[in-house]
């Protein structure tokens, strides 16, 4: 598995993890940093303090928002409501449509009724994008986000991601497997097997020699 993460301009945030499990069937990068796995040891830190044994909510409040992998968007909620969702997170208060998706995502704007669980596969990942932007995160985890996608929208994704991170200056954790994409899209990348990290580097290190030692099936 590839953890690759663009690098923001002024690095806001920091992250150090140490995931023990050894499930080769496990892909849990991302699940361990938002607290959703009950299997892991070590430091976590976001903006120099630890928040390894924080609950959840605390770290969405404190600006980590999470794409999960499959997009788990509200299938009977309405585009709109569904970005909304987002928003519990926010620690102002504010329940509002971040003024970048109308920009990002069209498409969903103009649909903002219609409920989500009728839209493409790749519509959807725009939702869930969205949805994470509505927390207004400072760190944005993604995984596998090209699962599933038609190709057009899996190039419209890179071009997101890449605007936010060096744009908009927002640490981006990209858990992908898709190697082109991810060389693509990032600063620097590790390879994680069975909960440690067997390579990383700048991106362009990332050599075809260590992709297929480490990914080749």
């Amino acid at each position: 598995m590839l953890m690759s993460a663009p690098l923001e301009r002024e690095q806001p945030a920091g992250l150090d993890e140490n995931d023990e499990n050894d499930d080769p069937e496990h892909d849990g990068t991302c699940q361990d940093v938002m607290a959703l796995t009950d299997r892991m040891t070590g430091e976590m830190r976001l903006q120099g303090k630890d928040i390894a044994l924080s609950p959840t909510h605390v770290r969405a409040r404190a600006g980590i928002a999470y794409v999960p992998q499959g997009r788990e968007i509200i299938p009977d909620f309405t585009i709109r409501e569904n970005i909304l969702m987002g928003a519990f997170a926010r620690t102002d208060g504010k329940r509002e449509i971040p003024a970048l998706v109308p920009e990002l995502f069209p498409y969903l704007m103009a649909n903002l009724d219609r409920p989500g669980g009728v839209l493409s596969g790749g519509q959807q990942q725009q939702l869930a994008i969205a949805r994470a932007l509505a927390a207004d995160p400072k760190v944005l985890l993604l995984d596998e986000p090209n699962e599933g996608i038609q190709p057009s929208i899996v190039e419209e994704i890179e071009k997101i991601i890449i605007r936010l991170n060096r744009e908009i200056g927002m640490t981006i954790i990209l858990v992908e497997q898709n190697v082109a994409f991810a060389r693509h899209a990032s600063h620097q990348f590790a390879m994680l097997e069975k909960g440690g990290v067997v390579a990383a580097g700048a991106i362009d290190t990332l050599s075809d020699a260590l992709v297929h030692r480490h990914m080749a099936v």
